[in-house]
């Protein structure tokens, strides 16, 4: 039962770890922006400018929320002069972090003790 209590306090942990990236995830105009980001299947990255056209938001809209999304790891950004584009990398480490959160928990669900007898 020992062990069990100390896998519970990694999970949590790790849901410590990922909390940034869960409440940038949480909102659904930054969603419709990874998935339009997405969709785009630009792999150089997108400018505000063309987010602003594809979401019908301001700049400083756009820019607030690029901002969550990077400070949490799920976007990147890449500075060419004084143009900033913003890309989903495909070797995120957060979304690595998310997805042993994910394999972590459900490990230990198959092991918990059926409660409902």
């Amino acid at each position: 039962m020992e062990d069990r209590s100390e896998e519970m306090k990694k999970l949590a942990a790790e849901f410590v770890s990922c909390q940034d990236a869960f409440i940038a995830l949480g909102d659904e105009t930054r969603i419709h922006m990874i998935i339009e980001m997405l969709r785009m299947g630009e792999n150089r990255g997108i400018r505000v400018g063309d987010i602003c056209r594809m979401s019908n938001l301001s700049r400083p809209a756009v820019s607030h929320h690029m901002k969550f999304l990077k400070e949490s790891g799920i976007v990147k950004v890449r500075k060419e002069g004084t143009k900033n584009y913003y890309y989903l990398d495909a070797k995120n480490a957060k979304f690595d972090e998310i997805i042993a959160l994910c394999q972590h928990a459900e490990k230990l669900a198959a092991t918990a003790p059926d409660l409902s007898k």
